[in-house]
């Protein structure tokens, strides 16, 4: 069985109504640094050492909690490997439900990232991040 390389965690995703309180706990209080913000995208993003800490404002993304649900949108893997055909594949073969490749910003930057669907339906982002070492 062929496994998928995970190397480490890239980025979480956080919705919030208190973007400001939240973005002051995590930058001021935690001390993560701003990495990129895209105010007409309601996209806030920490740097958390190799990895990033992304706030969406309620006001642009749903920040409701439907029942079962929570401000957590998703967690981003990186995969050591640029070859977005084999990790289709592999998704096929262990019937993992999953979108099509597309180009988005994380902690290393711009790449090929596919949303996967995990057993309990939570969104799971995998990022093809190559062999090189991680931040």
């Amino acid at each position: 069985m062929a496994a998928i390389p995970i190397r480490g965690l890239d980025h979480i995703v956080l919705r919030t109504n208190r973007l400001e309180q939240i973005l002051a706990f995590y930058r001021d209080a935690l001390g993560c640094p701003m990495d990129r913000v895209l105010e007409e995208l309601g996209l806030y993003q920490l740097r958390a050492g190799s990895a990033l800490i992304d706030v969406v404002d309620g006001k642009i993304w749903k920040s409701e909690a439907g029942p079962g649900e929570s401000l957590y949108d998703h967690f981003c893997l990186q995969v050591a490997s640029n070859d977005a055909d084999a990790l289709i594949a592999e998704l096929d073969r262990l019937g993992i439900p999953h979108g099509d490749p597309a180009d988005r910003y994380g902690a290393t930057g711009d790449g090929l990232s596919v949303y996967a669907t995990d057993p309990d339906g939570r969104t799971v982002e995998l990022k093809l991040v190559g062999d090189a070492p991680a931040h």
